[in-house]
């Protein structure tokens, strides 16, 4: 049996603001905008040239809903961004205005350094070894 997580969603304030972000500023690519009526869209962005799960990005709705964007963790880590090359995408993002809430760090399990996306959800960008 195989299973594979391939989409997650991510509550935004609005789907074009976020587009901005994850496209605009992290480099993602666009794989889906497509209208459902309503002022529903179905918003799904992935990183370049990986393998893992895809972001639905869900406009929110609802006092509930809109209470939750940006806590999605609760105020951990909750979302892992695994790249090829630390120092690249380190600077990149950094001369892009994403927020990083500390310096690079360099563990035994590989680079990394926690940074917010336009709402306060917490990433790690990472860098594994081996």
């Amino acid at each position: 049996m195989k299973q594979t997580i391939a989409t997650v969603a991510l509550l935004v304030r609005d789907y074009d603001e976020a587009i901005d972000f994850y496209v605009g500023k992290l480099g993602f690519a666009l794989a889906a905008d497509t209208d459902m009526g309503g002022g529903k869209r179905w918003v799904v962005v992935s990183p370049r040239g990986g393998s893992g799960a895809n972001l639905l990005l869900a406009e929110g709705k609802g006092e509930a809903q809109m209470a939750a964007i940006g806590r999605q963790a609760g105020g951990r880590v909750g979302f892992f961004l695994h790249t090829d090359d630390f120092a690249r995408d380190h600077a990149a993002f950094t001369a892009a205005g994403v927020k990083f809430l500390e310096a690079p760090r360099y563990e035994v399990y590989g680079s990394v350094a926690v940074f917010e996306d336009l709402y306060g959800n917490k990433w790690d960008l990472l860098e594994p070894k081996g």
